[in-house]
């Protein structure tokens, strides 16, 4: 409680603080504007009239000294009198002393003057009263994590029985990151965040948004997650495939070479969901399907084979055959098509005190494509618990993740 109430006053802080710093960046940028405004329009208006001050003030200077000169004409010596008249009459008669420049109406003369809505206070207060809610308990909390290789199965629950949900929304960081990133927006209450590095932790957390509402539910408290299995990887150099970066997508190239694509290592161990999914290669549609194309997993590599569909491997076909140990079973799933998952699960079956000790062994295997599943027991001769995945497909075009 303490930890989650000090980061909320930090938080509610922050954001606060960063309004403040916003609404005054804000209000003086429009006061600038304003000021703008003004000094365009006294600079505009003002330039006639001074202009018509200044003949107003030529022509009384020019008055002023033909007064002079009148003067000094008649108060002047006899002797210089006649030739200061002849003088003060040629000025007079060049200078127009009845005339005036035209100066505007007084209508027409801008007053300026500051217009303010006092309303903008009240509708500034009433919005500043509402904004921000602290919440007690948010509406959906994480409930579950599962290991998975180079993954995490995350699910999350609602708390609320009043809230409904219309999307929820999951991030996820690492523990020595400082920012959280969405990993998934959507309907779903779990998802299985990828590219996770084994034996570190993570922290995520979820939020919810309601039906009808735009905004975001407070998140959940942050948990910490983990997981301990290396993911799933390709192996390296096989021609006639090219793979992602991180070794998890396979794509059949156009190479004429052929061959089973194997695991990296025999990461898939009984108990655990083995999943490929089928995705697009820059192109709508998948490669064209072949009866030797193969999904599957098998007890160990054999170099040379150009299908899964021999002894000691299970495997489907893209057009939906289910192969056990090199035979076809009745049973059939739906063929596999751009976006398909096909996902793999195995448990031991015990057969008695000896079953791990030679001799027979079984497994329990479940294998599902499009909400449809075959279930059957696959016998070794063997002991075995994990094992190596493959697929080989003859045409072009095929994209694979693994997970």
């Amino acid at each position: 409680i303490r930890e989650s109430a000090t980061l909320t006053r930090d938080v509610l802080e922050q954001h606060f603080n960063d309004l403040k710093g916003t609404l005054k960046k804000l209000l003086d940028e429009r006061l600038m504007s304003l000021l703008q405004e003004v000094d365009t329009i006294e600079q505009e208006s003002i330039k006639p009239l001074d202009e018509c001050q200044k003949l107003i003030e030529h022509g009384v200077s020019t008055a002023d000294d033909l007064l002079r000169d009148g003067e000094s004409a008649v108060h002047g010596d006899v002797g210089q009198q006649n030739e200061k008249l002849c003088s003060f009459t040629k000025k007079a008669l060049h200078i127009q002393l009845d005339s005036l420049p035209e100066v505007p109406s007084l209508v027409d003369v801008p007053c300026l003057s500051a217009q303010l809505d006092d309303c903008l206070l009240t509708i500034l207060k009433n919005q500043i009263f509402r904004h921000g809610t602290v919440a007690s308990r948010p509406p959906v909390q994480l409930e579950e994590f599962v290991e998975k290789p180079g993954g995490i199965l995350v699910r999350w629950c609602k708390v609320d029985d009043d809230f409904i949900p219309q999307d929820y929304r999951l991030q996820y960081r690492k523990s020595t990151a400082s920012h959280f990133e969405d990993v998934y927006v959507g309907s779903e209450t779990e998802f299985i965040v990828l590219h996770i590095d084994p034996n570190v932790d993570y922290q995520f957390r979820v939020c919810a948004r309601g039906d009808g509402r735009q905004e975001w539910s407070p998140w959940s408290v942050p948990q910490i997650g983990h997981t301990t299995l290396v993911p799933h990887e390709w192996t390296t150099g096989l021609e006639g495939y090219s793979l992602s970066s991180r070794r998890n997508i396979a794509l059949r190239n156009d190479s004429q070479s052929c061959g089973v694509l194997y695991s990296k290592a025999p990461t898939y161990f009984c108990g655990q969901t083995l999943t490929f999914r089928q995705v697009l290669s820059g192109i709508e549609t998948v490669g064209q399907p072949d009866r030797r194309d193969s999904l599957g997993v098998c007890v160990e590599q054999q170099n040379g084979c150009d299908s899964l569909q021999r002894d000691k491997a299970v495997c489907v076909s893209t057009n939906g055959a289910v192969f056990v140990n090199g035979k076809e079973m009745t049973n059939q799933l739906p063929a596999v098509t751009s976006g398909s998952t096909v996902t793999f699960d195995m448990e031991v079956v015990q057969l008695g005190p000896s079953s791990n000790e030679g001799g027979n062994f079984k497994l329990r295997v479940t294998i599902s494509s499009n909400n449809r599943e075959v279930v059957f027991d696959w016998v070794l001769d063997q002991c075995c618990v994990s094992l190596y995945f493959g697929c080989s497909f003859s045409y072009p075009g095929w994209k694979v993740l693994v997970f």
